[in-house]
C-alpha cells in the first residue's frame, strides 16, 4: 500500500493506473472499524485498484458538534486499510483541498433540508462539497458508502446525478455490533452505561419491522411502536423518527413499495442515527 497526500502527485499516480485497471473509492473520516473495512473489502472484489481517502472534513461539522473532539488514529487507519488491501492510501491536507481565498460550495437543494439537515444546518453542503471535489479529483469508476448514513447517500447520489458524474455508486448495508448497534466512530465516546442504552435504538427499529411483518401499513402506527420504545429507556433522547418514502425521503402516511425509517437521537452527549428499509 502507498500513501500519498498531494494532490499532484495522487493525480500523476492514478493517470498511470487508470490506463490498466478500474479504480473504486471509499471515502472516510477515519477510525476505521468493521463498517469501513466492509466497504474497503467489497469495493477490492469489484475493482482492480482500490484507493481510500482519510480527511476529516471541517465544512461538515457546525458550530457546536465534534470536530476538534472527532477520534483519530492513522497510524491504526493505515495498518487496518492495508490488510483489507487498500492500493493507495490519501490523507489530502486542509491546505490543498481548501486554498486561500476558496469560495466554492455545492447544495443539494431539496433532499438535504429535513431531518439531519433539519437538525445540524450545513452539514450536507459541507458533504456535498468535498465528495464532489473528491470526485473531481479522483474521477473513480466506482463509489462505495453504508447505508447508516442513509440521507447522505441520497444526497451524494443526487449530486453526482446533477453534476454528470461518471462514476458507480454502491450504497452496502449497515455493518452491526453484536447487540445491533450500529457501527460508528462516535460510539467511542459512550461510557459504558450509555453504551448499553443506545441499543435502544436498534431495537426500536426492529420493533417497528416486526410491526410491518404483522401487517400494519399506517405509518403513525409504525413510528408510535419505536417512539414508545425509544422513550422507555430514560438516557435516550430522540431528535427525530421519520416513516419517509425511500428516494424522496418526504413523510408518507401509509407504508408503499419502498420506504426507510430515519431515526436519530442522542444519549449522553453522543448523537446517534440509524435507520431501517421496508420493502413491500
Amino acid at each position: 500500500m502507498k500513501t500519498v497526500s498531494n494532490i499532484k502527485t495522487l493525480q500523476s499516480l492514478l493517470k498511470e493506473i487508470r490506463k490498466e485497471h478500474r479504480i473504486a473509492f471509499v471515502p472516510t473520516m477515519g477510525t476505521f472499524h468493521k463498517g469501513h473495512l466492509s466497504l474497503m473489502q467489497k469495493a477490492k472484489k469489484e475493482y482492480d485498484f482500490l484507493l481510500v481517502s482519510l480527511f476529516i472534513n471541517p465544512l461538515q461539522f457546525g458550530e457546536s458538534e465534534d470536530f476538534k473532539r472527532y477520534p483519530r488514529d492513522i497510524v491504526s487507519d493505515q495498518k487496518l486499510a492495508e490488510a483489507a488491501g487498500v492500493d493507495l492510501f490519501w490523507t489530502p491536507l486542509s491546505e490543498e483541498l481548501f486554498r486561500p481565498g476558496f469560495q466554492t460550495t455545492i447544495e443539494v437543494a431539496e433532499i438535504s433540508q429535513s431531518w439531519e439537515g433539519r437538525s445540524r444546518p450545513g452539514h450536507f453542503k459541507g458533504v456535498a462539497t468535498i465528495v464532489a471535489k473528491l470526485l473531481q479529483i479522483i474521477q473513480p469508476d466506482g463509489l462505495y458508502l453504508g447505508q447508516k448514513d442513509y440521507q447522505q447517500t441520497r444526497v451524494i447520489r443526487q449530486m453526482m446525478e446533477d453534476l454528470h458524474f461518471d462514476t458507480a455508486l454502491q450504497v452496502l448495508p449497515t455493518i452491526r455490533e453484536e447487540d445491533g448497534l450500529a457501527m460508528s466512530s462516535r460510539n467511542q465516546r459512550l461510557s459504558p452505561t450509555e453504551r448499553k442504552a443506545a441499543t435502544v435504538l436498534y431495537h426500536a427499529l426492529r420493533q417497528a419491522e416486526i410491526c410491518v411483518q404483522k401487517g400494519e401499513r399506517q405509518a403513525r402506527l409504525i413510528l408510535l411502536e419505536a417512539e414508545t420504545l425509544i422513550k422507555s429507556e430514560t438516557q435516550a433522547k430522540i431528535d427525530y423518527l421519520a416513516l419517509c418514502d425511500a428516494e424522496t425521503l418526504k413523510p408518507i402516511k401509509t407504508l408503499g413499495q419502498r420506504a426507510i425509517l430515519l431515526a436519530a437521537i442522542k444519549v449522553g452527549s453522543v448523537r446517534l442515527i440509524d435507520n431501517i428499509l421496508f420493502s413491500t
